[in-house]
């Protein structure tokens, strides 16, 4: 009875809180728009809010025609552009603009060109004309600002693609030239990750931060130290009282000897995040553990070692705030390895995204010892025996068959109740293994599961016993990878459970749907860029 209520829309408020229960799963939500107006009505809102962030294989890019209904100018700008005119909606049902929230300026940008190809019929996005794509652009963004579009959250992001960091700077000096429109966003986020020369649009960046004053996060990668010096310490910009959030991917420090100062003047920092950056010796170490203050280290993966007295006083310091894990390096040596995960071990109890590689005995010991010591936390957990996953590519081909069998024979048992990810790449594995995990880790379910191995006994018919009858996961992929002749060409992905057409359907009867492995693979760089 209940349900029928819920159904005829009878509690709108419950509703909107079911529907938003489904906030990412974009094809949960266009299924809500199917069963009432009351549900189309509650669920619209949500696909509106950034539409430039959902997935190609989710959507077709047909907002982008949808929102030249709000303004006669862009439509006649498609036309200069030969996009067909039935195209172009002569009304619509709801007032989408009014809904979008988020925009992430690459996203968008990367969205009118793949959408720009699909309707003038270019499969190479290199035979684009740059100046058209660039005008588009423009003319779409300044229906934003003409419409007062009232943003929650504006992300400008530098793209390692220069054609792109001169579509945004053209974008950075529209919204210069209309500072109502940044007025109000309520969080304003910095990306400049890509190492490359970004001085056509520094001083727009700058002046855009300069008029919010509430900048409240920095993605900042590799050496761009001028940015990350002038932003953080000039008193112009004002973001002691606003920057909560610094992450730094592969930046090196070792030139930033100012590294304190810049620390102490960031009155609510809540979260710092330290990937892949080198040169962590002892001199950065000092800086950080004199610090008259806690240093929230949220997330600390590491592909370099440094002094191990260096780092039990960093983990004694910031230990306790750790939440995100892993390493990269696989030619430091066991006692170093061994002391290292000593460390976590003891320092670090609320991890929840932990990436760890263990291609010898002793090592699979003590990462399952980690596991077991922060399972009540534990949410994510990349493990592997055949190297590790370095943001979207594979850093090694070796590995050792006797950890696999230690992994699938005691990882089970150390699982929490509930994981939202499990990746496990692993050398080989035997299916009298694969089913002791399988029987061990029975009480819990796993959101996402992805398997990948290099060699491997028949294992689906396991998978289809223990975890597709069972329902033990949401969302399945597996692959074995198929690798060329020469070391530095070679392909991760090769076959994969989701081009067997029957066997996908039989899991999806199961209510689990089969993924591809490229787009299962939680990476650490896309993680950490997404943390609040």
């Amino acid at each position: 009875m209940s349900c029928s209520k819920i159904f005829s829309g009878d509690f709108p408020e419950l509703i909107y809180e079911i529907i938003k229960y489904f906030q990412n799963d974009y094809s949960t939500l266009y299924s809500c728009i199917l069963v009432n107006r009351l549900w189309c009505r509650l669920t619209i809102p949500l696909l509106w809010e950034n539409p430039f962030s959902i997935p190609t294989e989710n959507y077709n890019y047909n907002f982008i025609e949808i929102y030249s209904h709000n303004s006669y100018k862009f439509r006649t700008k498609l036309k200069e552009y030969r996009i067909i005119n039935n195209l172009l909606p002569s009304n619509t049902l709801f007032n989408y603009l009014s809904y979008l929230k988020y925009l992430n300026t690459c996203k968008f940008i990367t969205s009118i060109k793949k959408w720009f190809c699909t309707v003038i019929g270019i499969s190479n996005p290199n035979e684009l004309d740059i100046i058209g794509l660039i005008d588009i652009c423009v003319s779409l963004f300044k229906i934003f600002i003409e419409n007062e579009v009232n943003l929650h959250t504006l992300e400008i992001e530098v793209s390692h693609v220069i054609e792109e960091s001169t579509h945004l700077n053209n974008i950075l000096e529209l919204i210069i030239q209309n500072p109502d429109f940044v007025r109000n966003i309520r969080n304003l986020k910095l990306y400049v990750v890509y190492n490359i020369n970004i001085s056509l649009i520094k001083d727009r960046i700058s002046q855009i931060i300069n008029s919010h004053q509430n900048l409240k996060k920095v993605f900042l990668g590799y050496n761009n130290l001028p940015i990350y010096q002038s932003l953080l310490l000039s008193e112009d910009y004002n973001c002691s009282n606003s920057l909560n959030t610094i992450i730094l991917y592969r930046v090196n420090f070792k030139d930033l000897i100012n590294l304190r100062n810049i620390f102490e003047q960031l009155y609510v920092l809540e979260s710092v995040h330290i990937v892949y950056c080198s040169s962590l010796n002892a001199e950065f170490i000092q800086q950080i553990i004199t610090l008259p203050k806690p240093f929230k280290l949220r997330s600390f993966f590491i592909n370099e070692m440094s002094q191990i007295e260096s780092l039990q006083m960093l983990l004694q310091k910031s230990g306790e705030y750790l939440e995100n894990f892993g390493y990269g390096f696989e030619f430091v040596s066991l006692e170093k390895k061994h002391l290292l995960l000593e460390l976590i071990t003891k320092y670090c109890k609320n991890i929840k995204f932990l990436d760890m590689c263990g291609n010898d005995d002793q090592i699979v010991y003590s990462i399952l010892n980690l596991i077991g010591n922060i399972k009540r936390n534990l949410n994510y957990l990349s493990i592997s025996t055949c190297g590790l996953i370095w943001d979207d590519y594979y850093s090694s081909s070796y590995g050792n068959a006797e950890c696999s069998s230690i992994i699938l024979q005691n990882l089970g048992q150390t699982l929490p109740s509930e994981l939202e990810y499990l990746y496990l790449s692993l050398h080989h594995i035997k299916v009298s293994d694969f089913e002791i995990f399988l029987e061990n880790s029975q009480d819990t379910f796993i959101k996402k599961l992805v398997i990948h191995y290099k060699e491997s006994q028949d294992i689906l018919p396991s998978i289809k016993e223990y975890i597709m009858k069972k329902k033990r996961v949401r969302y399945l992929a597996i692959s074995e990878p198929s690798f060329e002749t020469s070391f530095y060409n070679f392909n991760l992905y090769g076959k994969e459970l989701i081009s067997l057409e029957d066997e996908v359907r039989e899991f999806e009867l199961y209510n689990i749907k089969v993924q591809s492995y490229y787009s299962s693979v939680i990476n650490v760089f896309n993680f950490v860029k997404e943390i609040e």
